[in-house]
């Protein structure tokens, strides 16, 4: 139910998929359910929990038979991942075994994983491929790259028998943007540690600047470059791996993408544009564990999930600016 999920949630209802909510609300609000009402005319199902509670794991299979798992809980800050690794190892990794087995348990192998890009590390190519060389600048990284490696081994464990499991594992790039009903977007608790909301912030006046971490890098402008993909591209991308794994079993890894990358500093000014507020930054000190540039090569997603990004930076920075505007 947080960013990603709540946007995945109402593309998956408007498929007529039945969805049932599994959060800790550890950096979402209870009043997401109410907003996807609003926009699908359906409240899904909601369960509070966490996915290192095996009781409450069991407790939720037990009420409610599932075809299919996405699974997006986890914790996504670089910086933070540098300070506090056993946190992320807990959470990330440990959790996603704890889920995973209570699945098994229950006869459920069909699992959509939220993956990233970091597990590229810093890349030796661009476009990435998803036959790039795997690797890891940060605890962040290494947790996702872990599990996606867990993944493969209990993907080919159980080959030749019955009710396989089928596996998707989806590298997000940089996921910004909101709904067009402007009534769900990313509204993370406390500091932001992305971009977009980070921006929005600046905008809405409640931080005096945007701290942009490095203009040394061997890019156009120096900042950072990366590849953003509006939200709702990115949730129509796990309708569509859903939808492949119907017929396939297996591992598979996908980059979700656009294909192209833009800087720190041609975002600023696109949200500039189309806000029409300027938005004061200041260079800090790099961050350990960023890349130069780091932007997607989509083909394979494009030839096998049948899926592509649609919309643009400009509507990307148009429907943030919306939704920030409407939570006034």
């Amino acid at each position: 139910m947080g960013y990603i999920g709540s946007h995945t949630a109402v593309s998956l209802m408007n498929e007529n998929f039945e969805v049932v909510i599994f959060d800790n609300l550890s950096n979402s609000n209870i009043d997401v359910l109410d907003k996807i009402k609003s926009i699908t005319n359906k409240k899904p199902k909601f369960v509070e929990g966490d996915i290192r509670d095996e009781k409450k794991l069991l407790d939720l299979f037990s009420e409610h038979k599932f075809l299919s798992v996405i699974h997006f809980a986890g914790l996504k800050a670089v910086s933070e991942s540098v300070q506090k690794p056993l946190e992320y190892f807990d959470v990330n990794v440990v959790g996603s075994i704890n889920l995973l087995r209570v699945m098994d348990l229950f006869n459920v192998r069909t699992f959509v994983y939220s993956s990233s890009a970091t597990i590229y590390g810093n890349p030796n190519y661009l476009p990435l491929d998803e036959s790039h060389d795997l690797g890891s600048l940060n605890p962040y990284g290494t947790s996702k790259l872990n599990v996606e490696y867990f993944l493969k081994d209990l993907a080919d464990s159980s080959r030749g028998k019955r009710n396989p499991w089928r596996i998707a594992c989806l590298r997000y790039f940089n996921p910004i943007g909101a709904h067009k009903s402007a009534l769900i977007g990313e509204k993370p608790n406390g500091i932001p540690n992305n971009l977009m909301p980070y921006i929005c912030q600046v905008a809405e006046g409640i931080r005096e600047e945007l701290l942009v971490y490095g203009n040394d890098y061997e890019t156009i402008d120096g900042t950072g470059v990366r590849d953003y993909i509006h939200v709702m591209d990115l949730s129509e991308g796990h309708i569509s791996a859903i939808n492949f794994l119907k017929e396939h079993i297996g591992y598979y890894a996908f980059n979700l993408g656009t294909g192209k990358g833009y800087s720190v500093l041609e975002v600023l000014r696109m949200f500039e544009l189309v806000s029409g507020r300027k938005i004061p930054y200041r260079f800090v000190e790099r961050r350990i564990g960023d890349a130069d540039a780091c932007y997607a090569n989509v083909e394979f997603a494009k030839n096998h999930l049948n899926w592509s990004s649609k919309r643009n930076l400009r509507e990307m920075c148009q429907s943030s600016w919306n939704y920030i505007k409407n939570e006034k």
